[in-house]
């Protein structure tokens, strides 16, 4: 019977706690559209047509940065 090991930490080199984090790697976009399912989901609710015309107004209105406002 295998026993699963937790994921070793990052190597020093790659991470120090006196540096910030770049920018670029705090973004939550990949590059690809948001779609009004990803708004739904980000905000924690179901797909159901009401939350959807709800994220496609919110993308309407605020873009893609909708969705980063609601993703920490």
């Amino acid at each position: 019977m295998s026993t699963s090991q937790p994921e070793a930490s990052p190597p020093e080199a790659t991470w120090r706690p006196d540096r910030a984090t770049p920018d670029d790697l705090l973004h939550t976009r990949t590059g690809v559209d948001v779609s009004p399912e990803d708004i739904v989901l980000a905000s924690g609710k179901d797909i159901t047509p009401h939350n959807l015309e709800w994220a496609k107004r919110k993308l309407a209105q605020e873009g893609p940065a909708a969705l980063d406002k609601l993703l920490p």
